[in-house]
């Protein structure tokens, strides 16, 4: 039975044929080379925070006060890393986060597209980000057969959501995933000191203007600047929990709440219907000063009491913070910075080899510290080792 960890050996048997990898293997690479060729308009964007960034670094931070347990003698030969998500199993618990500018780190600025092929490839689903270079219909196949979600930045115009949603739909998402904590843009200093706005660029807008209803906003053949300020007076609806109806009757697809790190949120969201709760503060892109959401995780996870699936990211850089995540109750985990970093370094294989490097860790921790299944991963398997709490 081929494990993940066999990505090991490969890369061993191939150094012995003089052949070495080509990409990186720690984040801290991955960052430094990945911003090394990147355009400079792209650097703050990716790699910034808000604020102070200390809640991006605390992010990163939490794992390291968590320790997984080393358990001896427990038959983990063989391991089985599954999961299911709305009726379907996927091999590992990895997912691609949404990333609103990965369509233009590629340098053909086809970088979405380039995420759906990592996503066939690695059986790693795509959450495919509102903000696209392309349009979202000429994405999604690309994914071959690995499930692919559609993340939702709600417009201010129902019609236009409703349109966005119809569309994923129609073209074969499994899921929307909507994001919470965007409605505005966070206090980003990296973005504001270089003058960064992408969007204000007309950059990554192509699921708008190529959508019907945005098209009849901005009136025929618009030049860039209609365009640009027809997006900017629509995007950011300020949800509120009246919304839910809504947002539930525009699709039969489930729907996951992305941004839900309180509680009280979390069973609010589940007694209105919605079917999974994603727990993330966008990787401490938006505000500053509240944690990590590795510490929010174990509130939500009681709250949902398995009613739901439970996604999580933010901070995410190893293959061991996939298993410390796991143990804390996610069903599953998306990595954001790290695969975006692998794909402006190798395209599409430098990515693949970015997840490929993830499984493998996670797989090689649960083998040597005895977790023969996720469901062997619970909160005994951790002990804190931070400060406090």
């Amino acid at each position: 039975m081929s494990q993940y960890g066999d990505y090991q050996n490969e890369l061993y048997l191939a150094a012995l044929g003089g052949v070495l990898p080509q990409h990186p293997f720690t984040y801290d690479d991955l960052e430094r080379g990945g911003l090394e060729v990147l355009p400079p308009e792209l650097r703050s964007y990716v790699a910034g925070g808000s604020g102070s960034e200390a809640t991006q670094r605390a992010n990163a931070e939490a794992f390291g006060r968590w320790a997984l347990v080393p358990r001896m003698l427990r038959g983990a030969a063989e391991r089985d890393l599954s999961v299911e998500l709305f009726g379907k199993r996927l091999a590992s618990p990895l997912m691609l986060a949404p990333v609103g500018v990965v369509g233009l780190c590629t340098p053909d600025g086809h970088g979405d597209i380039a995420t759906a092929q990592v996503a066939a490839q690695t059986g790693v689903p795509m959450i495919a980000s509102t903000l696209m270079n392309d349009p979202l219909e000429d994405v999604v196949p690309h994914s071959g057969d690995t499930p692919a979600w559609f993340q939702l930045y709600t417009p201010k115009s129902r019609e236009l959501a409703a349109s966005l949603v119809s569309r994923a739909e129609r073209a074969g998402y499994d899921a929307i995933v909507v994001t919470l904590d965007t409605w505005v843009p966070g206090w980003r200093p990296r973005d504001l000191a270089s003058g960064n706005f992408p969007q204000l660029r007309g950059k990554v807008l192509a699921n708008y203007t190529s959508d019907p209803v945005f098209q009849e906003m901005t009136g025929p053949d618009p030049d860039l600047g209609t365009v640009v300020l027809t997006w900017v007076s629509t995007f950011g609806n300020p949800l509120s929990w009246d919304d839910l109806p809504w947002l539930r009757s525009l699709t039969t697809l489930p729907i996951v709440l992305k941004g839900i790190c309180h509680p009280d949120d979390a069973r609010r969201a589940l007694d209105a219907g919605v079917d999974g709760i994603y727990c993330s503060n966008h990787g401490g892109r938006q505000a500053d000063g509240g944690g990590s959401a590795l510490g929010w995780l174990p509130g939500v996870v009681d709250a949902v009491a398995g009613q739901a699936p439970v996604i999580f990211d933010s901070g995410v850089r190893t293959g061991a913070d996939v298993v410390k995540a796991i143990a804390l109750g996610a069903t599953a985990v998306a990595v954001g910075r790290p695969y975006v970093y692998g794909l402006a370094l190798g395209g599409v294989p430098g990515a693949v080899h970015v997840l490929r490097s993830l499984q493998a860790e996670a797989d090689l921790v649960m083998a040597v510290d005895g977790y023969p299944t996720l469901a062997d991963l619970d909160r005994d398997a951790l002990v804190w080792q931070g400060a406090n709490r």
